[in-house]
């Protein structure tokens, strides 16, 4: 039996909004359309309503459309519901732009002098940016498990977890494959998490990478069940939206990805791990490689919004807050069965790896070809600390690359490194 009244949330391209349906257990899709329009300004001809978040993607053809006339009490949903929302792109900026002010004569340079802060400023427009540079973002199922499963197990999603994502880029399709992850040192709490980068490690993961022929493309992070309450749904909170810029300025490369982990947990109390992929908008990246964003958080900041150091024009307004929402644009995801397995113990976790995890693993895959005993990014890695970065980590990577027998010389010296643990 369906309550009274129903809140609704109803996810745009323009943010997260709240709608109040007074008797759902009548209402149609066709009575949500016109709250959504009478509510929210948005007429009820140009608006398409979902289930699927994908309808926001930049392709909406798996997005399959609600029916005006379906019952609201025949769909899956309920109070606090997500309802996601499309329409034309510029309608509500459109419809929320000032007039232009009155022109006024003022002689050859002006009455009103402005800085050239000033001008700066009034060129910064923030908007949504529709496409993103990457189109897709596919995760090897082994590396995406291995993640997860230790944040929900080990971390029960207390804190934050962070890593670098490493595969292909496939520039014809603009698109992505992630075939492992990286986990740096760090130090994870509800709101952050912070990386203590070791430059030596990441000059092997980089060498192992090379031989594989990889690379990073990406920085994945999860969200804690426990972060700041009280507040609305919001997508990212200001510190993600700001680490996760800073990552994709310093990554290089258009097709940059930001995944997000974070645990769902239904009116049922079922819970469900769930991903999702952004790339950073173009201004997002730029506001943040020129010092527009302040770095410094308190306990009492909103984390829907990202704050700046000067004013920006937000859909025809200066502000010194922008919606975060503003910042994200939505990259598709899927998973694929990649090159590498990922079943060896994992770096900088709160068990250290040794070289006995290094016996036990090759005791373990006996049976497989040599070179797919170590067809695992983790285990290279422990390996990296005892051989020559210049010679012998690329020589190992690139038999597994080429899935090709590992020369005697290196089989004889891993299995001695195992025997001596």
């Amino acid at each position: 039996m369906m309550r009274k009244k129903m809140i609704l949330r109803i996810r745009s391209r323009d943010g997260m909004e709240r709608v109040t349906v007074p008797d759902p257990s009548t209402a149609t899709v066709a009575t949500l359309c016109s709250l959504i329009e009478s509510h929210l300004g948005v007429p009820a001809t140009v608006q398409t309503l979902s289930l699927d978040h994908n309808l926001l993607l930049p392709s909406k053809a798996q997005s399959p459309a609600l029916e005006p006339a379906t019952p609201l009490s025949s769909l899956l949903i309920g109070h606090g519901s997500i309802v996601y929302l499309s329409y034309p792109a510029d309608l509500r900026r459109a419809a929320a732009a000032p007039a232009p002010p009155p022109f006024t004569p003022a002689g050859s340079f002006g009455r009103h002098k402005m800085t050239i802060d000033d001008l700066i400023a009034r060129q910064v427009r923030v908007a949504r940016q529709e496409s993103p540079h990457c189109d897709a973002a596919s995760f090897d199922r082994d590396a995406a498990h291995a993640f997860q499963l230790y944040v929900a197990d080990t971390l029960a999603f207390a804190v934050k977890r962070a890593g670098f994502l490493y595969g292909h880029v496939d520039q014809a399709s603009h698109s992505v494959a992630i075939d492992f992850v990286y986990e740096p040192p760090q130090q994870g709490s509800e709101d952050a998490a912070a990386l203590f980068r070791d430059p030596d490690e990441e000059a092997l993961v980089e060498a192992i990478a090379a031989g594989l022929g990889m690379r990073r493309v990406g920085f994945i992070f999860t969200q804690a069940v426990g972060r700041k309450a009280g507040t609305a749904e919001y997508t990212m909170s200001g510190r993600e939206v700001l680490q996760a810029a800073e990552m994709q300025a310093e990554g290089g490369i258009p097709e940059w990805v930001t995944a997000v982990v974070k645990l769902d947990v239904a009116e049922d109390g079922a819970a469900d791990v769930h991903f999702e992929a952004f790339q950073m908008s173009d201004i997002c990246v730029r506001l943040f490689k020129e010092g527009w964003f302040v770095t410094e958080f308190g306990d009492d900041d909103d984390p829907r919004v990202s704050r700046m150091k000067k004013d920006v024009v937000v859909g025809g307004k200066d502000t010194r807050e922008v919606d975060n929402d503003f910042f994200l644009v939505p990259v598709k995801i899927s998973d694929h069965q990649g090159p590498l397995s990922s079943s060896f113990p994992i770096e900088n976790r709160i068990t250290r790896v040794t070289l006995k995890a290094l016996k036990n693993h090759l005791d373990r895959t006996k049976h497989l070809p040599f070179v797919r005993r170590i067809s695992d990014f983790h285990l290279l890695l422990l390996l990296a600390r005892f051989l020559d970065v210049n010679a012998d980590v690329p020589t190992l990577a690139e038999c597994v690359q080429k899935q090709s027998s590992v020369p005697e010389g290196y089989q004889l010296l891993i299995e001695s490194m195992a025997a001596a643990s």
